[in-house]
Formats: C-alpha cells, structure tokens, sequence
C-alpha cells in the first residue's frame, strides 16, 4: 500500500486581454505581420512564430493562433455590441506557461539584456499554469513530494497510475492506495479461453462430420458435412488442442485446471485454478500466457492472409469456382451459338420442305391435267 496527500492539483494558464476592438489592440493599437508564442521558460522554452499577415479582426487572430497548433487554444469573449476580449488558455502544468509576443522572437532575443516585452504575459494570466503535487509518506520521515503536470501520477508503484481530483482538507488522513490480485479476472480469462476454445473445436466438429439417413426404399445414405474432405481443418483441430494441452516450461495446463479429456474435449476446472493462482500466481500467469501464445499462433498459421492454410484452401476454392464459372459462361456461349445454328439449319430445311411442298402440289396438278387431256382425246379418236 502507499499513503500520499493532494497537495495541488495541475492547473492550465488562462490569460485575458483587455477590451479591444480589433486584432491590433491585442499589442497595444499595431498590428504585426507576425506573432510568436514561447512556452516554458530557460533552456526547455520553445518558441512558436505564425504569419499575421492582412488579419484584423480578433476572429482573424484566434484562428491564426489555433492555427499554429502551439497547445495554446484562443477564444474571443465579446463583452459589448464593440468590444471583445481574447482568452487564451494553454495545457495544464508548471512547463506550459507561455507568453504572447507581437512579431518573431527568439530565444537569443529572450536570453538578451533587454528582452521583448509579452503582449500577453505569464506573469498577468488569470490563472497560472501549475504542477499537481502530492506528499508520498506524509507525517514521516521518509515524506516525499512527486509533481506531475496532469493529474495522474504515472507508475506511482510499479504498473500502477494514480489520478487525483481533490486536494486533501486539512486535518483530513491520508490517501491510502492498496493493490491486490483480481483473482476474478484472472479466472475468468481462463474459463473464457477455455470456452472459446471449445467453440471452435465443437464448429469444426459439425462442419466436417458425416450424417447417414435411411431411404423410403430403405437404403442407407451417408452424407459428409461442408467441410468433410478438407484435411487442413481436421489438422487445425489437431493443433489447436496441442496448443491448449502441451506443456509449457515442463509445466502442464492440467496443473492449472485447463485439462484435455481422453474424449478430446478441452475443461476448465475453476477450483484447480483457483488453488494454482492462491498457491504460485507466477506459474499460472506463466502457463496461461504459454498456452494463449502458442494459441495465437495456429492462429496465425491458419489465418495469416498470404500464407495460412485456411487463406490458401479459400483461395483454391475461390479459383476452381471461377475456373468452373468462366467454364459455364464459355459453354453458355458455345451452346448460344451451336442454338442459332440450328435454327438457321431447321429454318433453312422448312423454307426447302414448303418449296418441295409446292413443287409436289405443281405436279399433282400437272399430272391431273394430263389424265385429263388423254381421255378427253381417247373419246374424240373413238
């Protein structure tokens, strides 16, 4: 555990100017073509220089400063129908005090015997920029004060942040932050991966086991899943209790309560695992990441979008179906083409059955007129 008391919290400098009614009364009734803002002070100021050129208004100057991306943010406040004030607000902590100077400056000009005056300056801001600060140990011996330039104090105790909000009132105790092991999440995380992994074992499963149906005619039929004939899913299986079940470090998940049945299924024995984690943390944390490790990387193995084996089964797939595909569109055309040639074909053979037709009709007739005329002339001879 460790005791501390809120001593400040950080703080961002917020400036105002005066009533003004243009950009120029900002630096005192002329406009400069340029503006800088230095941020910090001595060998750690930075100095930031933007274009003004043709602004005017205090929009026009707001703009151009938010524009500069100095961490320094502008805002106009109007007070009257004819007067507006600028508000200029920086990042939190003692090292983003900043001030405002009309024209370029540098940090030659700031170090010299007689340096530009702010037109904006640190030292008249509302409210300064300021360092959260707390007192580790307070009331000891040992006390100590840390400072940060936000409210949260990073790796106050090791993989530990602490965020303040509130000074501590006089009088009042100390702040005590005390860490245990979330035992819990831990659990869960195991009963969870364990869960998932059973999922993905029992779809596989389905996919790739045959069924066997009994005819009307009494015939027995055995149909394959979707993914029956697909050896790189069976193996995928193999492996992924491999990973689940193997050793890590000559430690096995069964000592953690991750056990591999005799019936191929994968359980979670949450007070196994709870004994292991009360016992050796260290071990169980160890064993849990082997196994996620070497989960992740079947994983990937299977998964990895250019060489994993079930990418490269999809793409095969996809390519025979385009193969098949492009074959029925070429036999699509094929047929189209030998279709129209028949009907020419049949078209030309009715147009030659109906001249037959026709020809067969012209020597009925001539036929008949000749039977005629032959008897007509027998009768005249007798």
């Amino acid at each position: 555990s460790l005791s501390f008391t809120v001593d400040a919290l950080a703080s961002a400098q917020t400036s105002v100017t005066g009533p003004v009614t243009g950009a120029a009364g900002v630096f005192g009734g002329t406009m400069p073509t340029s503006a800088t803002i230095v941020t910090g002070s001595g060998v750690s100021a930075t100095t930031a220089t933007f274009d003004l050129t043709g602004i005017t208004t205090l929009a026009g100057l707001a703009t151009a400063i938010n524009g500069a991306h100095t961490g320094v943010s502008a805002s106009v406040v109007t007070i009257s129908p004819t007067q507006s004030r600028l508000q200029l607000t920086g990042a939190t902590g003692a090292s983003s005090a900043f001030d405002l100077y009309a024209g370029t400056v540098t940090a030659a000009d700031l170090a010299s015997a007689t340096p530009p005056t702010a037109a904006v300056a640190r030292s008249a801001a509302t409210t300064a920029a300021g360092d959260a600060r707390i007192t580790l140990w307070p009331g000891s011996g040992s006390a100590q004060v840390a400072t940060s330039a936000s409210n949260t104090f990073g790796n106050v105790l090791t993989g530990v942040n602490v965020t303040v909000n509130s000074l501590t009132a006089t009088g009042a105790a100390p702040v005590t932050v005390t860490m245990s092991r979330d035992t819990s999440a831990v659990s869960n995380f195991a009963s969870s991966l364990v869960a998932n992994i059973t999922t993905v074992l029992s779809e596989i499963s389905t996919r790739t086991a045959a069924t066997t149906t009994t005819a009307s005619d009494g015939t027995t039929h055995v149909t394959g899943g979707v993914l029956s004939g697909q050896s790189n899913v069976r193996r995928l299986s193999g492996a992924i209790l491999s990973a689940a079940s193997a050793p890590v470090n000559g430690l096995s998940p069964s000592s953690i309560g991750i056990v591999l049945k005799q019936d191929g299924t994968l359980t979670y024995d949450a007070g196994v695992f709870a004994a292991a984690l009360a016992a050796d943390p260290a071990k169980v944390q160890s064993i849990l990441t082997g196994v996620a490790t070497a989960l992740q990387t079947v994983a990937t193995q299977a998964s990895d979008p250019t060489i994993g084996t079930l990418t490269t089964s999809i793409t095969s797939q996809q390519s025979v179906r385009d193969r098949l595909s492009t074959q029925i569109s070429d036999w699509d055309t094929t047929l189209a083409l030998r279709r129209t040639a028949l009907e020419k074909t049949y078209s030309a053979l009715e147009v030659s059955l109906s001249n037959l037709n026709a020809q067969s009709s012209y020597l009925t007739n001539m036929l008949g007129s000749l039977t005629t005329s032959s008897s007509t002339s027998s009768k005249i001879g007798g």
